[in-house]
């Protein structure tokens, strides 16, 4: 039996569910993460990859974005520090995801990611309010909650180990 965070056991059956949850969201910020990165044909062009010297946010950031904060982050095209924390983001939350382990930094991260692409994407096209950004920063927060790391991952042994033991927010 897993211990949640109410410290209320719950049943592993139940936690297939979120262990397939994260495990789907970590392969969708990896597989982002590699189609930014080598141009792989599905949202980035093999010619605008980032080995090519293409920019992983400069699309996004120059014609995607709009609303009341659509300058600001339109300023923030081109920008080297903006490419590499996104696709360290990208690379780095995805891995966490799918290895189940720092899901207190990943979740984090995550969230303030989907929340940022949130904000410069507002209001959102198909719905004033909410969209799939929104729905990823509230299954972050839940994937992080019941610790669905600790089922088809490596979370249990993860927060044994001396370094989280010392340093508990990265478990």
């Amino acid at each position: 039996m897993v211990k949640n965070i109410t410290g209320k056991g719950i049943t592993e059956k139940k936690y297939y569910l979120f262990a397939a949850l994260r495990i789907a969201l970590g392969w969708i910020f990896f597989w982002a993460f590699l189609d930014k990165l080598l141009g792989l044909g599905f949202s980035t062009a093999p010619d605008k990859s980032w080995i090519q010297g293409g920019s992983p946010t400069a699309g996004f950031l120059q014609f995607g974005t709009s609303g009341p904060l659509g300058p600001l982050f339109q300023s923030l095209a081109d920008s080297v520090v903006v490419e590499w924390l996104f696709m360290l983001g990208l690379l780095l939350i995805g891995l966490a995801l799918l290895l189940g382990i720092g899901m207190k930094i990943a979740s984090y991260s995550g969230i303030v990611l989907m929340i940022l692409m949130w904000l410069a994407l507002l209001p959102p096209k198909n719905n004033p309010l909410i969209d799939e950004h929104i729905i990823y920063a509230l299954a972050l927060w839940g994937l992080r909650v019941v610790k669905s790391g600790q089922v088809w991952g490596l979370g249990a042994w993860w927060s044994r180990t001396p370094l989280v033991r010392k340093y508990p927010f990265l478990e």
